[in-house]
């Protein structure tokens, strides 16, 4: 049988309350169970003593008999000393997808073609102007018939 040490959830809606438990990894997560090992409140502050509570004798009961703790409970008993740190799957949930990652590309291309312009829009100007300049003073020189010195 596949043991499991993981949160049971429990509390009402936005109220959540967890206990940890050993069950078979093929229960519901919060169906049958066969021990109560603790419970997490993550309503508390995380300084608070109530926040995590575990029978530590029970879990190293139950880890020597090859029962696997979930993420979450490995990082409480990370914390609480009983393992040490693993490394962790990376999991990719927050990362674009496919579609997104073209749309971005796009628009950071669209927003360079942009800068791109604006700069040149910048520095055209004050070339014109000294060209603009000398092309007014000559028309100025022709109708007047006089040249300045």
């Amino acid at each position: 049988m596949a043991m499991k040490i993981r949160l049971a959830r429990g509390g009402s809606n936005k109220r959540p309350h967890y206990a940890i438990v050993a069950s078979d990894s093929r229960m519901p997560r919060d169906g049958r169970f066969i021990e109560k090992l603790g419970t997490y409140n993550p309503l508390l502050p995380r300084d608070s003593e109530d926040r995590i509570k575990m029978d530590m004798d029970r879990v190293q009961y139950w880890l020597g008999q090859g029962a696997q703790p979930t993420d979450r409970v490995a990082r409480f008993l990370e914390a609480a000393g009983v393992r040490e740190r693993t490394e962790r799957a990376n999991l990719k949930k927050g990362e674009p997808g496919k579609a997104a990652k073209e749309r971005a590309e796009k628009r950071a291309a669209r927003d360079a073609a942009a800068r791109e312009a604006e700069e040149a829009a910048k520095n055209a100007p004050a070339e014109d102007t000294a060209a603009t300049d000398e092309a007014a003073l000559d028309a100025s020189e022709a109708t007047s018939g006089t040249e300045s010195p």
